[in-house]
Formats: C-alpha cells, structure tokens, sequence
C-alpha cells in the first residue's frame, strides 16, 4: 500500500470501509452535499478539499490553495485533512451521510469502490476544464475502471527498496547489485546485516504488505488481482512467500513477532525501524525517501526491489494518490478547475514538489526539477532509472479489496507467532481476500 504518511501509492487501504454500502444510493447525480453551497455572492463557489498527510503536507497544500484562490477569484477552497488512520473512516462516514468534499484525495482501491457506486464524478463531464492530454498514461489508467475516467494522479512513484548504506558500510557489507540479485541474496544480507550489528538492529524490517505480495506475485507471473475482479496470487506463492520471512523472522533477520506487530500501531517515519536507523532494509514507496532520510538522519538510498528480471518484473510505477470530484459537488467545474491547477501548473508544481510524486505532466516536471531539493532529486531520478524496466500496469483491486490489507496483517501474525504455518495461512489469505471481493 502506499505509505499513510506520505503519498503514496497504489494500494492505499484500511481496516474497514464504514458506511460504504449505502453509496449505492447515492446516484451519480448532483444533490446537496458537497459544500456549504456557495460563497459570497452570485457565480462564486464554496469548495472543499480533502486529503491525509502530516502538518508540513497541510501547509504546502494550502499554499497551493491560496494559489489556486488568487488566480480564480470568487471561489474559496476550505480544506480537510487527516492523519491516515483516521482519513479514510471519516471520509466513508461524510459520504454516507451526502456530506463528501467537493474533491477527494484518494488512492489504491478507493476510486473503484466509491465510483462504482455513484459517489464520484465521471470526469468527462469536466473535460473542457480538466486537461488530461499531458498526463503520463499508466499512471492515468490508475484512476479509470468499466471505462470511466474517476481520479487523475498526483504524481507518480514506485514500491521498491529502501537502503540504509551506512549499515552496509559500517558492517563491510557490500550493497546489492539490484539488477540481478534474488530474493535469496535479500534474505543472506539480512541475516549477515543482523549480524554484524548492535542488539535490536536489523537486516531487513519484515517485507510483508498487501504491496510486497503483489510484487512478489508479479514476479512470478500472476499479481494479486484478475482484471475481471477476481483472486489471481495462488496458495503456492503464499506459502512460499510466508515460509521465507517467517524463517527470516526465527533467524533474526528481520526483527521478532512482537516487534512487527507493535509497529504496525504506528507507522510514521519517525516510529520506524528505518526511520530510527535500526534496520538496513525496508520495502516501500519510493516517494517515502525524504521523509525517512528526515527521521533517521541517513542518506537512504533507492534500490529495485529483489527478484526483478527482464522477463518477469514485478515493480511498476503507480499514481502516488488521485484527485477525484463527488459525483455531488454542486460545483463540478470549479472542483475541476482546481483539480486541472493542481496537477497541471507549473506554480502548484513548484510549490508542492514531489511530495504527493513526480509530477506526471512533464511539462511541471521540467519546470519543478531545478528547485527538487536532494531528496526530491533521488526520487525523480529513481523513476527515471526504473521506467524502462518495471512491469505491466498493476491490476487495481476490486469492490471489497480495501479489506485486503487487514487480512494480511492478520494472517502475518499468525505466522510470525507461531499460530498457523504458511500453507494454512495462505489457504486462508485466498478464502477471506475471496470472500471479500466476491470471488
């Protein structure tokens, strides 16, 4: 998934979508929610603006607002935002109850499951103010489902690997070589990483998300999704998968049971193994990289992730979130106009940078590149260097895979603690994934 405390990436999920079945009576029509409906005066507009992030997010976004306003007099933008655990149950509550901004941030799953119960614009209906002609295809495929264009992305990223070289170095162990090295070679340098270092730093932090088996799956030919909303990862390469970091786990590899399952309550960078300088190896967004370099203090580096091949990758570049409009907003241009200045201007390019990714115009992308401070730089050209190297397009998981995420938690810890084995387990991650999306 991407990260909750940045932008992120492609599966972005939660525990339970609240309220989500009583879309379906929402219609795709305009109605009496979405804003206080109007501003100050005849033809002004009073919109509302929804993401997740952290305070210095909430800053760079309204810059971006005050932008927007300034350039469009006569429309207001309040925004709202939240921490990612709680975004996503507040969101589900407001649309339930026709009460949804007028744009919303979403990612992963998030724009089939409201889409395809009427709850957003289809943004056709916008396309004389929202211009989508110069951004990059695939990740705009991110946002369409049964053909309907629903959300454009904020940018682009990709799930790889996050290095910490100063363990490397400190420990004589050379860096991989992420062109040819193998899931077996991940697991040695950990175990050798581990090691060679202090008590309760480790080689790797455990590699298990819903986005590490996609990829893995991907590896292997299969993904974690059907393009007709089915199950495609097989039991096989879930135990396979399991088998491996649970071994990993046992050999001190990669931290305890305990450990892992006491992170999960809060992930933000500051709180991670690798954003506190005590892992050598962490899967994850590529756009988390200045964030982590922040918290741990390190000059992280980017690296494909293990097992990549010409003939199979399973890495793929993926719209770090998307901006979609409520199919309710009373002010479908206006939300468009915003959306278009967002993604499509140099000055909001400039001013948010690569924290929601790499811009997908390329026009803001060459008019933002020189002024990416380091970080941003590593990112952009991180991108760069995997573009003509990663996979096919990801298969955006269907109604009822926001569930996803949770099961994997689940079922992780059950292995890790020793309460099911891998072959159970991943029996178990093909019937409650099924179940969920109806499969």
């Amino acid at each position: 998934m991407t990260s909750p405390w940045n932008g992120h990436g492609p599966r972005i999920t939660r525990r339970r979508l609240v309220g989500l079945t009583g879309l379906a009576a929402l219609g795709a029509t305009t109605g009496c929610g979405g804003g206080d409906g109007g501003g100050g005066g005849e033809g002004a507009a009073a919109l509302r603006f929804s993401w997740w992030g952290n305070a210095d997010r909430a800053a760079a976004t309204q810059r971006a607002i005050d932008a927007f306003q300034a350039a469009n007099p006569g429309t207001t933008v309040a925004g709202e935002w939240a921490d990612f655990t709680g975004y996503f149950d507040r969101l589900a509550t407001n649309v339930a109850a026709n009460d949804a901004p007028d744009v919303i941030t979403l990612g992963g799953a998030y724009p089939r499951e409201y889409g395809d119960r009427g709850a957003l614009l289809d943004l056709s209906e916008v396309a004389d103010v929202l211009r989508l002609d110069r951004i990059d295809a695939a990740a705009l495929s991110n946002g369409e489902f049964s053909g309907v264009q629903y959300g454009v992305p904020t940018g682009v990223n990709t799930y790889c690997l996050v290095v910490n070289p100063v363990l490397f170095e400190q420990t004589g162990t050379a860096l991989p070589d992420d062109a040819t090295w193998t899931w077996e070679d991940f697991e040695r340098i950990a175990a050798e990483l581990s090691a060679a270092t202090p008590e309760g730093t480790y080689g790797a932090v455990d590699p298990t998300t819903a986005d590490a088996l996609d990829l893995f799956s991907r590896q292997r030919g299969e993904g974690l999704y059907t393009e007709d909303g089915g199950l495609a990862i097989s039991a096989a390469t879930l135990e396979e998968w399991w088998t491996t970091t649970l071994r990993m786990s046992g050999e001190g590899a990669t931290p305890p049971a305990s450990l892992t399952t006491e992170l999960l309550a809060d992930a933000a960078p500051e709180q991670t193994l690798m954003g506190r300088g005590l892992a050598g190896m962490m899967l994850g967004w590529s756009n988390t990289l200045p964030a982590l370099r922040a918290a741990s203090g390190q000059p992280l580096q980017l690296l494909r992730a293990p097992g990549e091949s010409v003939e199979q990758p399973g890495m793929w570049l993926q719209a770090s979130q998307l901006y979609s409009i409520s199919s309710r907003t009373e002010h479908p241009e206006e939300a468009a106009r915003l959306v278009d200045f967002l993604v499509n201007t140099p000055e909001a390019g400039r001013i948010v940078k690569a924290d929601r990714g790499i811009p997908t115009n390329p026009d803001v992308l060459e008019a933002v590149l020189p002024e990416f401070d380091d970080d941003q730089r590593a990112q952009a050209e991180f991108i760069a260097r995997v573009t003509p190297v990663v996979g096919d397009a990801l298969v955006i998981g269907p109604v009822g895979s926001t569930e996803t995420r949770g099961v994997v938690e689940r079922l992780n810890a059950d292995v890790l603690f020793g309460r099911t084995d891998p072959a159970a387990a991943a029996e178990a991650f093909r019937e409650q994934v099924g179940q969920a999306i109806g499969a």
